[in-house]
């Protein structure tokens, strides 16, 4: 198999992968929205906001130095695993005996059981970390599809089951805890790699030497997004801070099965080309090009159906999440740009200008969170759009000098995607003047949003609407000559 062939192939599986998982969460999402209270929801976001940070710890730093060495072996593996372990044991005893701390922060002392227990999530994300790193360097993501969608579906059922049964916040804590756990234990049996004994400090400092930048920004990156979270569980309410987390989480659950699928597979496959600049740059190019193409109308279509579809499915009782939902469409919908122009630079080994521009951005959002949390909630989640654009512009500049690859450059290639689905948009949000019903609005405005998309990318010749149907028959004859 081809070098583009082998980043094509997993990157559907790890397409397939977010699909499948984040498709059964929704439907779990669904489900447990109607039967719990909302203010279940801003108690356990207050909790998962703390342990996401954590988790930074694992999840970045060693394991994308990992991915990124050209050279990198057994020793490496073995001796990044047993740190991993050791400092996720110790960010674990740290929960445990800050608890009482948080929930007195927060004035909730009912957290206190909650963060002790959901805590033990960062134990398993130190055994996982190495796997998940050795996967992806490898591009095996097959693997990936399979621990995943195992893990999700038994974590869904079970906390439905105890959702019914009247366990309240318990329920959301099982959901989560077995997710990670099952999701762990099938990685660890479907991969075959496993630590052995053997540890080099000379080695860790070697890739700490790299991933502790990265860590660094991430670090600050993760910080920075959920201290709009915190700030909302303390300065407001935790209904506030539900209906907020609500309104994200629908455009963030496309973005991610979109976004982890490209940015997972596309570090690994430009580091194997990071000596040959004009290699990266086009990998960079069709990334952002293809990405916007998928990304912005499933953005826009969100945000025009928003209110139908929030009452549909969440009940009228989430309908104050509509807002903050509309504003997450249009910020996450240019996340392709962020996520390519970063990778793009990782890859040619600059964690040094990486951690620069996250600095840079994080002091400008930082700015902008404390000049609008007095003015209120909405306030706020406005700012987004503030940062996402100065995030663009900030993330690109660097790309102008190692890839020679301008901001205006890439806003010319994403022009095409953005105009005709703001066309698409316009015309889907017109079916709402009709005065159906809500189940009959969103029966006409989805279909009619895709072939309006499809229409115009046809009749408009869009570069990657062609260049996805050649993929996707590329993919079809080598299945079936395989078969």
């Amino acid at each position: 198999m081809t070098k583009s062939k082998t980043v094509v192939n997993n990157m559907m599986w790890r397409f397939l992968e977010r699909c499948g998982a984040q498709g059964v969460q929704a439907l779990v999402e669904i489900v447990l929205a109607r039967l719990l209270d909302v203010e279940h929801f801003g108690a356990i976001a207050l909790v998962t906001v703390i342990i996401r940070i954590l988790q930074v710890f694992v999840d970045s730093g060693l394991a994308n130095a990992l991915i990124q060495k050209k050279d990198a072996d057994q020793i490496d593996f073995s001796s990044v695993f047993y740190f991993n372990i050791s400092i996720c044991c110790v960010l674990y005893l740290l929960m445990f005996f800050a608890a009482p701390f948080i929930s007195r922060f927060y004035r909730m002392p009912e957290l206190i059981p909650v963060i002790r227990v959901l805590s033990l999530v960062l134990i398993m994300a130190g055994i996982k970390g190495v796997q998940q790193a050795y996967v992806s360097r490898h591009m095996m993501f097959r693997k990936f599809f399979r621990a995943t969608l195992t893990g999700t579906v038994a974590a869904a059922v079970a906390g439905i089951w105890m959702a019914w049964k009247g366990y309240g916040i318990w329920a959301l804590v099982a959901q989560h805890l077995l997710n990670t756990t099952i999701d762990t234990l099938m990685l660890w049996i479907t991969v075959k790699w496993r630590p052995t004994r053997q540890f080099s400090w000379e080695r860790l400092k070697g890739l700490l030497s790299f991933g502790w930048k990265l860590l660094a920004s991430s670090l600050l990156n993760t910080i920075y997004n959920d201290l709009r979270q915190m700030i909302i569980g303390r300065t407001y309410s935790a209904s506030d801070l539900a209906v907020y987390n609500r309104g994200k989480q629908m455009p963030h659950m496309i973005v991610t099965n979109i976004n982890s699928s490209i940015d997972s597979v596309l570090l690994p496959a430009m580091s194997s080309e990071q000596d040959d600049r004009s290699r990266v740059r086009m990998m960079t190019r069709r990334a952002i090009k293809t990405s916007t193409y998928l990304m912005m109308p499933l953005m826009m279509g969100l945000a025009v159906c928003a209110e139908p579809l929030v009452r549909l499915i969440l009940t009228e009782k989430w309908l104050p999440s509509v807002f903050f939902l509309r504003v997450f469409c249009f910020t996450y919908a240019f996340y392709p740009i962020h996520t390519a122009n970063l990778n793009a630079i990782k890859a040619m080994g600059r964690s040094d200008i990486f951690l620069k521009l996250e600095i840079i951005k994080k002091a400008i959002g930082l700015t902008v969170i404390a000049i609008t949390v007095f003015i209120s909630l909405k306030a706020m989640t406005l700012s987004l759009i503030v940062t996402s654009v100065s995030g663009q512009i900030i993330n690109s500049w660097p790309n102008r000098k190692l890839l020679d690859y301008r901001y205006r450059d890439q806003l010319m290639d994403m022009l095409p995607q953005i105009m005709l689905s703001c066309m698409m948009g316009a015309i889907v949000y017109c079916v709402e003047f009709l005065g159906l019903s809500d189940i009959a609005t969103l029966i006409i405005q989805i279909p009619l949003g895709a072939v309006v998309y499809i229409l115009g990318s046809k009749l408009l010749h869009i570069d990657s609407y062609d260049y996805i149907m050649n993929l996707a028959k590329s993919y079809l004859k080598g299945r079936k000559r395989t078969a």
